[in-house]
């Protein structure tokens, strides 16, 4: 069996004494515990030197993307052809199979062969007679740095750390830009305060400042420029009128200043934007097409780089940018958050509260996968993009127009909705809001107010005679009631008369016998 083995010197090839031993994979490191049991188990056949760093670099370039070199391709034909019925052992199974289809040579990758790789590896000075060790680690260390700076610039447009520095300095710009403009703003404020209300937007605002300078100038000053002519007519008038102090000429400099900072901040930042647009399109096409330059920007920048953000699931990808918001919720066994940096995509943005939650949850899971198509892919398109877009799309106008499937039944029938009919309601304006001051009541007239007395004294007679009504209805039914309880006492004692006289009869009639 024959082994070849690559180190940064260049290729050796090996040839293998004692076959029996390397059977035993778990013991065969003990057979390269020093260089003389080294010698015994495998005999150096050939050492082919490189010339210099470059050759070296193309060679290691070549095993790293499992192709055949051409100084290998000759070493094998000159040295392995003539043994060509044993095997050939092999650190890389891809590159044993295109050794196998170009030059015909049975080639082995197995665990006995990884553990004589290490083994030999261990023992490589002693195995490679004529290489001392100090030429080995240096050749080692330069093939490093120059295996490293053949991957940066092989593909310049890959490296994300540029977007990760562009994304961070137009955050900062945006900060230092907000600082400057209201601290411009207040500044001339007290020269010319009616200027910040009828100019609204910031760079307009410092130009027409820097253009003019002192209040005064605007009436003799062309603005068409920087202005419209009915806004230009009503700083002019504006200026003829202002309220504000008057101020010296080293303050309008000092002011003038300002304002040409916050200019070039500002041409710098569209010159930052656009540069960045540009890069996310040549690293990250399709992330670009589906969340925006920025949003995927921001995203990158989250995570690192796009590799590390190519690792994160589609979960991880929906909340990135909430962490304090998550881990809150955990902590207080709340709702966790919908969305993260997410949230300003122009997908989500444009869609209704109640399915903000859905579209971000879709649109991260197949942000997820255009991430990983744009970091791991080789294809440079964004057509894998475009079609996920208008997949969420096509989601969104779903949901929108309440086209939601049942999840009873079959599930395919949709929802049903009542027709709409257009009914237009004219509102009238309610001029009570307008006011804040307490509502006095109107003086009312005499006959308004008799009326009103007289109602009152109406309904006061009415319920009196109810009440009287009332009254004499209970008084006759306890006068009833006494007149039946008379009666009934009249007819008790009556009975009760009639019943002593029988009694007393007889005891007249008895006394006047006795006589």
């Amino acid at each position: 069996m024959l082994v070849l083995f690559e180190t940064a010197a260049g290729y050796a090839v090996f040839k293998v004494l004692d076959e029996k031993k390397l059977q035993e994979v778990d013991s065969l490191w003990r057979e390269f515990e020093t260089p003389e049991k080294a010698n015994k188990i495998v005999k150096l056949k050939h050492f082919e030197k490189f010339q210099d760093t470059t050759e070296a670099l193309a060679a290691s370039t070549a095993l790293v993307e499992g192709k055949l070199s051409k100084n290998l391709k000759k070493i094998l034909k000159k040295i392995v052809a003539k043994d060509a019925h044993e095997q050939l052992a092999i650190a890389d199974a891809k590159l044993g199979g295109v050794i196998k289809d170009k030059l015909n040579l049975s080639c082995i990758h197995s665990p006995m062969v990884t553990e004589l790789m290490r083994g030999i590896r261990s023992q490589i000075e002693g195995l490679i007679t004529g290489l001392p060790s100090r030429e080995m680690a240096a050749m080692c260390l330069g093939l490093a740095h120059s295996l490293s700076r053949y991957k940066l610039k092989f593909s310049p447009d890959k490296v994300d750390t540029m977007i990760v520095q562009a994304i961070s300095l137009l955050d900062d710009l945006d900060k230092e830009l907000n600082n400057y403009i209201m601290r411009c703003r207040e500044w001339y404020g007290w020269h010319f305060p009616e200027l910040g209300k009828i100019v609204a937007d910031n760079l307009t605002y410092c130009k027409c400042v820097r253009k003019v300078g002192d209040r005064r100038n605007f009436s003799t000053s062309d603005l068409s420029e920087v202005l419209p002519e009915e806004i230009e007519d009503d700083v002019k008038a504006a200026a003829e009128i202002s309220m504000g102090t008057e101020v010296s000429e080293e303050d309008i400099n000092n002011i003038l200043h300002l304002c040409d900072q916050v200019i070039e901040i500002s041409q710098y930042r569209t010159q930052l934007y656009d540069y960045l647009k540009n890069r996310m399109m040549a690293i990250a096409p399709n992330l670009t097409v589906m969340v925006g330059e920025l949003v995927g920007a921001r995203l990158i920048a989250h995570a690192g780089s796009l590799l590390n953000l190519a690792k994160h699931p589609a979960s991880t990808v929906q909340i990135l940018g909430a962490e304090k918001a998550l881990f809150r919720a955990l902590k207080t066994k709340r709702d966790t958050p919908k969305f993260g940096l997410i949230y300003h995509a122009s997908l989500v943005g444009q869609t209704a509260a109640k399915n903000k939650g859905k579209i971000s949850r879709m649109l991260a899971a197949k942000t997820a996968l255009t991430i990983r198509y744009d970091a791991l892919g080789e294809d440079s398109s964004a057509e894998m993009g475009a079609e996920n877009r208008l997949k969420v799309e096509t989601r969104l106008r779903h949901l929108e127009e309440k086209g939601i499937r049942r999840i009873s039944g079959t599930g395919k029938a949709l929802a049903r909705a009542d027709k709409y009919q257009h009914r237009s309601e004219v509102k009238v304006y309610d001029p009570s809001g307008d006011s804040t001051l307490p509502a006095v009541p109107k003086k009312r007239k005499i006959e308004e107010v008799e009326e009103e007395e007289t109602q009152v004294t109406v309904k006061a007679k009415k319920i009196k005679v109810e009440i009287k009504e009332e009254a004499d209805v209970e008084e006759g039914e306890l006068v009833k009631k006494k007149k039946k309880k008379k009666e009934k006492k009249q007819r008790a004692e009556e009975e009760a008369a009639l019943a002593e006289e029988p009694s007393t009869s007889t005891a007249v009639e008895v006394r006047w016998e006795s006589f």
